[in-house]
């Protein structure tokens, strides 16, 4: 018999949850020039996206999954793909902030000093040393 209590729709988007945690794994263990990889982890974001629409306690998952992506493109050399995704994910972590700030900064940085920007990634690169180290 189903069961329809309260946490049904927390049960729903666990499966989901991970499903994208999958995701984001089979994109980082795909060789550097595997297509594979960036497909998985569009994926992940439209999976993402779709999760914190129904709930916006994911959106840490949603930056974890741009700033994967982000990587991704910059593996690829192609850093100019990369800067919008790390922007949003950084943007993202800003609002939860903690460790995945930390980590989305020091990314944004990555891509800034990809693109020849080194002051900006020098400024970010200030912000994540100023936060706390995650306990």
């Amino acid at each position: 018999m189903p069961r329809n209590g309260s946490d049904d729709a927390l049960r729903r988007s666990s499966t989901a949850v991970t499903a994208v945690e999958g995701l984001l794994a089979y994109a980082q263990t795909q060789r550097r020039w595997g297509r594979g990889a960036i497909r998985s982890a569009d994926r992940a974001i439209a999976m993402s996206r779709a999760l914190v629409a129904e709930a916006p306690e994911h959106t840490p998952l949603l930056a974890r999954a741009l700033r994967t992506a982000a990587r991704l493109h910059l593996r690829r050399g192609r850093p100019g793909d990369a800067l919008p995704l790390a922007e949003e994910a950084a943007g993202l972590a800003r609002q939860s902030g903690g460790a995945q700030l930390t980590l989305c900064l020091y990314c944004l940085a990555e891509v800034y000093r990809s693109l020849h920007r080194y002051a900006d990634a020098v400024a970010l690169m200030s912000e994540a040393d100023d936060h706390p180290p995650p306990e």
